[in-house]
């Protein structure tokens, strides 16, 4: 039987992946509202994968829920879309990137399953469904443990900053 985790590090290392310091190079949110600490499996154009590390030192967690954290539904979406920002730098590259960024238009079909907890790593599966000159429509999941937890569908137009 193969390991789940070991398939996933893998495929991850057959497929260009960012760093925290690279994500900032091609989107412009920073602590704490940066919400991947890395990408794997990039496809320019097409599909990524954001991983955030659920840590108690989130700030949200002070409020949410004091006694019991659970990470908010709505910073999950957020994930997915920096995730997807990041996507759309990368494919644009990092020359034509600069001086653009990418706006969250809208969100359909969001839908919370289960709760992420601090000590979850959080898996953002992201994946271009439309392109329509600077507009982009994402399809999104995210994943804990191999379970999906949250997923919706989101759009973003590029523009110049």
């Amino acid at each position: 039987m193969t390991d789940m985790a070991t398939t996933l590090d893998t495929a991850s290392d057959a497929l260009p992946s960012l760093s925290v310091e690279e994500i900032m190079d091609y989107i412009p949110h920073r602590p704490p509202f940066l919400f991947i600490d890395r990408m794997v499996d990039i496809v320019p154009g097409e599909s990524a994968v954001g991983i955030k590390q659920v840590t108690m030192n989130e700030p949200f967690f002070t409020g949410h829920f004091p006694g019991h954290p659970v990470m908010p539904g709505v910073i999950q979406i957020e994930a997915m879309a920096q995730a997807a920002g990041a996507l759309i730098g990368y494919s644009l590259g990092k020359g034509a990137s600069v001086g653009k960024v990418t706006y969250f238009l809208s969100i359909d079909e969001a839908r919370f399953r289960k709760p992420v907890y601090p000590g979850d790593t959080l898996r953002l599966e992201v994946n271009l469904i439309k392109e329509r000159g600077q507009l982009r429509k994402f399809g999104g999941t995210a994943y804990v443990d191999g379970k999906r937890v949250s997923n919706g569908t989101f759009s973003a137009m590029i523009v110049d900053a």
